[in-house]
């Protein structure tokens, strides 16, 4: 009887034990690393909660850094061998040279990758286009912001054709009470990004003037490219009084406070400008095409990726987690968890922030690109990207011609870029 009993209590310890060993070994930590740190309470309380539906044995912390100690910490912990699982990716340059260095596996075989498009995929593949290493979360997309109440009061429409913009541009001006256009050149930036990079793709068509400039076979001097800063130096005369000394807050103020019109804007404005006034009224069109243009193009920004660690020891479960990033699920609940960033997949998603929803019907009906400058023509110096940027704002200022500012910029990449030197 004494042999029963102690047999009875070993089992029962057993039994006690197996659940929580099996338990110890089926629970896998996955932690991702990132610079987006303004976004923590939507993946700790939506994302995470819909991946764990799928898998719930799989945890999943978002560990984000400052956006600024971004870069020179996660190349420290990858060197180190101390980074997470999943790796936030920049665009371009930077992940490539991670995966250049083994720090990140190839995703050809994901599953999922199928509903990335070659525009989605252009930052986050090698230049031999061989392989893809992250998996394409968001773009941004370029177009122009208006003041509904403004164009209520005066009686105008949105225009469709370069002409019809200069129309409405013209009739603001007469009228007097507004700038028409809310831009500064202070900051460079604003003029080549907001402006030359946001009407461009109309003039060089998108991807067939882009990839032109990388294969060699078209340049900055010659056709679309120097009627895009001539369609640019055509907004002079309705940028606000003094716009040589207004900077980029300065021109969303402007805006925001109801004394200009007009705002050549990202989408990434959407969150800020609802952020600053949630009851200020505004509408949206896509940059206008030249006349008798029979297609339209959208600068459809690249701009945020996920990818695996290759040091990461849960491979399997990172991989999951991955492919759950590639489903309509994820894209929809992303893009509205952050109106004007975009998902980059083919999935047909509706978003609840109808500003936002404008923007992304842009692509139903118009071609998509990326920025001219960003994959590859941007390694040597002078830099393609800082170029477009001072010339850009010059033009604007009337400090050079249009042709002048194309010269400068095509010379600039022939100093380097072999391509364009044949």
């Amino acid at each position: 009887m004494k042999k029963l009993l102690a047999l009875a209590v070993i089992l029962t310890l057993v039994v006690a034990l197996v659940p929580a060993t099996t338990q110890a070994q089926d629970k896998v930590t996955l932690t991702i690393e990132s610079w987006r740190n303004d976004d923590i309470a939507f993946w700790n309380d939506v994302l995470i909660p819909a991946f764990n539906a799928h898998y719930p044995d799989i945890e999943v912390i978002f560990a984000p850094a400052a956006p600024t100690e971004y870069n020179a910490a996660l190349n420290a912990k990858l060197e180190g061998g101390t980074a997470g699982d999943l790796i936030t990716c920049r665009p371009f340059d930077l992940s490539l040279e991670h995966f250049n260095n083994g720090y990140l596996v190839s995703l050809n075989d994901l599953p999922g990758m199928e509903h990335f498009g070659p525009v989605a995929r252009s930052a986050w593949i090698t230049d031999d286009g061989s392989d893809v290493f992250c998996v394409p979360m968001a773009s941004v997309i370029h177009g122009f912001i208006y003041n509904q109440s403004i164009f209520e009061e005066l009686g105008l429409e949105e225009p469709a054709t370069e002409p019809e913009f200069l129309e409405l541009l013209d009739a603001i001006k007469a009228d007097g009470t507004y700038a028409p256009l809310s831009m500064g050149t202070v900051d460079l930036w604003e003029a080549a990004t907001m402006g030359y990079q946001n009407i461009g793709p109309n003039y060089w068509k998108g991807e067939e003037g882009r990839l032109g400039l990388i294969d060699g076979t078209i340049g900055y001097d010659e056709n679309g490219f120097v009627e895009a800063f001539e369609a640019l130096a055509r907004w002079t005369p309705y940028l606000p009084d003094g716009y040589q000394a207004i900077s980029y807050p300065d021109s969303q103020n402007l805006f925001t406070l109801g004394m200009a019109a007009i705002f050549p804007a990202g989408s990434w404005e959407i969150g800020v400008f609802r952020g600053q006034d949630p009851d200020f009224e505004m509408g949206a069109f896509k940059p206008p095409v030249p006349e008798g243009a029979d297609t339209c193009y959208i600068s459809d920004h690249v701009d945020i990726a996920m990818g695996v660690n290759a040091a990461s020891q849960h491979q399997e479960e990172a991989m999951l987690f991955m492919e759950w990033m590639t489903t309509q699920e994820f894209a929809e609940l992303y893009s509205n968890a952050l109106p004007g960033f975009f998902t980059l997949s083919d999935h047909a998603i509706t978003l609840e922030d109808p500003l936002a929803q404008e923007f992304l019907s842009w692509r139903d009906e118009c071609e998509s690109t990326i920025r001219s400058s960003y994959q590859i023509l941007s390694r040597g110096e002078p830099n393609n990207e800082t170029q477009l940027w001072e010339v850009s704002a010059q033009v604007l200022n009337g400090e050079l011609t249009p042709q002048e500012a194309a010269d400068i910029v095509q010379s600039g990449l022939e100093a380097w870029y072999e391509p364009q030197q044949q």
